[in-house]
């Protein structure tokens, strides 16, 4: 018989399929095996978080922003499974449907006061999570930690209030979970009682709190040793205020020491911030010397105009320190600066007269100079 070259190709088929079956028959028991495991549990629903009628309100502040800073945002927690075949399962990640942030963001909103006028609170959220292990009996045992800064928003920035922790525990059965939501909704709600509580207690009196700052100014005139002179309109120089001699450096008939200082104290009164500043134009009587030929009213009206423009300069400084030019994060920068630039000012202004004074010798440049000085004195009302 001629035999088709390829005619044993079929046979070969064949055993290769009955080979193929037979290992097939082999592995099936073992697979048959591991599918009767058990099936995977079933993913975790998300937890509806619950709005509420908070028994606490304010009218001191409002929740602005809650600021997500947890490790894990993407879940509130880690909840074993409720079907009742799986007490040994694996705690599954759950989070609030809708995200953690947005629900926590929507409960605040629905439960608690929100008046955009009042002081804008920022939440910083560092930990909101619930655990849960399970336990013998089919019970399951959990733990709820929550932690955040709380700051106010004021001026475009934020200022740290204080931080904030607490938890709670709960037991639950394995086939329940009733009790989750409940117990993270009054974490965050007694988080909010301490909020609310912290900030009616301090919003009298806090400077970080505070909405608005006011200024008193007050002319220092006490008059408590020998050697200081405060400026006073009502008391102007005389030559017994020059008690340093007449031992005079230079060409001078007559000279005076001039300084400025001014004491601030600040109090938080009903959430204003009053700054109080006290101005003390002075000068040294031991430090101010005379020519014994020299006393004569001339002289004596040059060294007087000496002392009003030290006046005038601190009367500058107060327009310098008006509520608007002020922050309430940083005023008293602020005002140490423009102490500063009161001393230069004091400086600038003393050389200039002086210069172009030649020191009281050019009269017809001395008395330009009277009138500016009293013309400016009467106008700020300290000179009728």
């Amino acid at each position: 018989m001629n035999l088709h070259p390829y005619s044993s190709l079929p046979q070969q088929g064949i055993k290769i399929v009955d080979k193929c079956r037979w290992l097939l028959l082999l592995f099936l028991p073992f697979l048959l095996v591991i599918g009767g495991a058990g099936k995977p549990a079933a993913k975790q629903e998300p937890l509806v978080l619950k709005s509420e009628q908070l028994p606490f309100q304010t009218k001191e502040f409002y929740v602005a922003d809650v600021v997500d800073e947890r490790q894990n945002p993407k879940a509130v927690g880690l909840l074993v499974p409720t079907a009742p075949t799986t007490t040994t399962a694996a705690p599954q990640a759950v989070d609030f449907q809708g995200g953690s942030v947005a629900a926590i963001k929507k409960y605040i909103n629905e439960s608690f006061s929100h008046n955009s006028k009042a002081r804008p609170i920022i939440m910083r959220l560092k930990e909101y999570q619930v655990t849960e292990k399970p336990r013998a009996g089919g019970r399951v045992e959990g733990q709820v930690q929550i932690s955040a800064a709380f700051e106010v928003q004021r001026e475009g920035k934020r200022l740290h209030l204080f931080n904030y922790k607490s938890g709670a525990r709960y037991a639950r059965p394995v086939n329940s979970l009733a009790v989750v939501e409940p117990t993270l909704r009054k974490t965050l709600s007694e988080s909010l009682r301490y909020l609310t509580l912290w900030i009616d207690k301090e919003a009298a009196h806090n400077e970080k709190l505070a909405r608005e700052i006011k200024v008193h100014f007050e002319d220092y005139k006490q008059h408590q040793d020998d050697d200081t002179l405060f400026y006073d309109p009502d008391r102007p120089l005389n030559w017994s205020d020059f008690k340093g001699g007449s031992r005079i450096s230079g060409n001078y008939a007559a000279t005076v020491f001039p300084g400025l200082s001014n004491d601030i104290h600040s109090t938080v009164e009903n959430g204003v911030i009053h700054i109080r500043v006290s101005t003390k134009p002075y000068i040294l009587r031991n430090l101010s010397k005379v020519l014994p030929d020299s006393r004569t009213e001339y002289t004596l009206n040059h060294e007087q105009r000496h002392f009003d423009i030290l006046k005038l300069v601190s009367e500058h400084y107060k327009q310098r320190l008006r509520p608007e030019k002020l922050t309430l994060e940083d005023y008293e920068s602020i005002i140490r600066y423009q102490y500063l630039e009161a001393l230069w000012e004091m400086d600038k202004l003393q050389k200039q007269y002086d210069g172009e004074t030649s020191h009281g010798l050019n009269r017809v440049a001395q008395e330009r100079w009277n009138q500016k000085i009293d013309q400016e004195l009467r106008e700020l009302k300290i000179k009728p």
